[in-house]
């Protein structure tokens, strides 16, 4: 799909976005979007339009403003228990991963691409991904989904919410994080840190 898709006003946006921490600046500058009206999945150009995302749509613009700086559009699924899954969108540079995301919780979302495996990204996750009963909740994650799978319904620009993608991110498969052995020693998350985590939420 070709950014030409975008209009003039929007390719605009993109190109102030010219290094990955910008594009996730901005991201966090988007109001976060609470679904108050119902579920919604907006597509990049509408995200640019109603300047509001949540996780998902996060994850989409992010991939969006990564393929028009060269990258290719990857999400990756973080897969959770008692709590909600969570989005990325990832890139490498000079052969390590980092990650871009739209987060409810102040902990999860850039990471700077000095992680050698998608493991290791994830797991940077980890400490941080926890639930408002202070439990840590994430055990898996999916292998990197490149969205020009999903050109054809034209993603990037849909008026109509992209609901295949993430369909797609939760019906394949996930890699666990932790052996069953070591969940049940979980210890709860330290109120400290629990407090840094919702630091700017939105309820």
């Amino acid at each position: 799909m070709s950014p030409d898709a975008f209009t003039a006003a929007e390719r605009a946006v993109f190109r102030r976005l010219r290094t990955p921490d910008r594009i996730q600046r901005f991201l966090d500058d988007l109001a976060y979007n609470k679904e108050l009206g119902g579920p919604t999945c907006r597509s990049p150009r509408r995200v640019l339009r109603d300047r509001t995302a949540h996780c998902m749509e996060g994850a989409l613009f992010g991939a969006a403003a990564l393929r028009m700086l060269g990258h290719p559009p990857l999400l990756l699924d973080l897969e959770a228990v008692r709590d909600d899954d969570h989005v990325l969108a990832i890139f490498r540079v000079r052969g390590h991963w980092g990650s871009l995301a739209k987060s409810n919780y102040s902990g999860l979302r850039y990471r700077e691409p000095v992680y050698r495996t998608l493991r290791e990204l994830v797991m940077s996750y980890f400490e941080h991904y926890f639930n408002l009963r202070q439990e840590k909740t994430l055990r898996g994650y999916s292998r990197p989904v490149n969205l020009t799978r999903f050109d054809s319904m034209a993603w990037m620009t849909a008026e109509e919410d992209p609901w295949a993608v993430p369909e797609h991110l939760c019906t394949i498969a996930h890699t666990a994080v932790l052996a069953p052995r070591l969940i049940s020693r979980l210890s709860h998350v330290d109120d400290r840190l629990f407090a840094a985590g919702l630091v700017g939420r939105v309820y």
